[in-house]
C-alpha cells in the first residue's frame, strides 16, 4: 500500500461522518414514562378485613402531542361480604400549540357501592401552563363537556333512570418538587352543569425510597350536589401504596 493511500484511509478513519455520534446528532424528542403502584391491606383477628388499590399511569410525550391514560383500581372486604368495589379509567390527548394546548378527554367510572354506579363524562377545551419552572408546575384547564350518570338502585327506586348533563369542565393541575425526591401533586376539578355539580381533588405525596421506587400517600375526595336519597355527598379514600416508576 502507497504512502498515499495510508494517508488517504487514515484521513476518511478520523472523518466526522464515520463518528459513533454525529456533530448534529439529537436525542429523540419522544419520551414515555410509566408508573405502577399498588397498597394492600388484611388484617385478622378480631376483625377479619381486606382491601387492595392500584394505580397504572402511562405517558407518551412528544414534540406535537401528549398521550396520558390512567386506570385506578379499589376492593374491599370483610369476612361476610364486599365493602368497596370500584374502577376509574381515565384518557387524555393534548394537541400542542405555540401558547397552551387543546386536548379532549373521557373518564369512566363503575362503583358498586358509590352514590352514582356509573359514571361517564367526555370532554374537551384549552389548557396552558400558569407557572413552569424546573420545580414547580401549574396547568389550568376549561372546555364544554357531557356526563352520563347511572344512580344507585334502592329500595324505593330499584330501577333508577340514568341521567345526562351538558358541563363547564374546570381544572387546575399542580406539581411541586419538593427537593430532589420528594414530589407532592394537587388536581383539582370542577364540573358545573345544569342537573348536578361535582368538584375533585385528587393529592399526592411521593418520596423516593431508591432507583425507581417511591413510597406514596395519596387522598382523594369527592364532593357531588346532589345525590340519591340516602345516599352522602362527599368520598374520600386514602391510599399508602410502593410506586415504581418505568422511563
Amino acid at each position: 500500500m502507497t504512502r498515499f493511500s495510508i494517508l488517504a484511509f487514515s484521513t476518511l478513519l478520523s472523518s466526522p461522518t464515520w463518528a459513533l455520534v454525529p456533530p448534529d446528532y439529537h436525542e429523540p424528542t419522544n419520551k414515555f414514562t410509566a408508573e405502577v403502584e399498588a397498597g394492600f391491606q388484611l388484617n385478622t383477628g378480631n376483625t377479619d378485613s381486606t382491601s387492595f388499590n392500584g394505580r397504572t399511569k402511562m405517558v407518551y410525550d412528544t414534540a406535537k402531542t401528549t398521550q396520558e391514560g390512567t386506570f385506578k383500581a379499589y376492593y374491599a372486604a370483610d369476612s361476610e361480604s364486599t365493602t368497596s368495589e370500584k374502577y376509574d379509567l381515565q384518557m387524555q390527548s393534548n394537541f400542542k400549540l405555540k401558547s397552551g394546548y387543546v386536548f379532549g378527554r373521557g373518564e369512566f367510572v363503575w362503583d358498586k357501592f358509590g352514590s352514582y354506579t356509573d359514571i361517564y363524562t367526555i370532554s374537551s377545551g384549552y389548557g396552558f401552563d400558569a407557572v413552569s419552572t424546573g420545580r414547580t408546575k401549574l396547568s389550568l384547564e376549561v372546555g364544554p363537556g357531557y356526563r352520563y350518570n347511572l344512580p344507585i338502585a334502592t329500595e324505593d327506586e330499584p330501577n333508577p333512570s340514568s341521567e345526562t348533563d351538558v358541563i363547564l369542565r374546570t381544572a387546575a393541575k399542580f406539581e411541586q418538587k419538593i427537593h430532589e425526591y420528594t414530589t407532592f401533586n394537587a388536581d383539582l376539578t370542577a364540573e358545573v352543569g345544569e342537573n348536578n355539580n361535582t368538584v375533585t381533588l385528587d393529592m399526592g405525596y411521593k418520596n423516593t425510597l431508591f432507583q425507581d421506587w417511591a413510597f406514596k400517600v395519596g387522598f382523594y375526595v369527592k364532593y357531588t350536589e346532589i345525590v340519591p336519597e340516602g345516599s352522602k355527598q362527599t368520598d374520600t379514600i386514602t391510599t399508602f401504596n410502593l410506586l415504581y416508576t418505568f422511563q
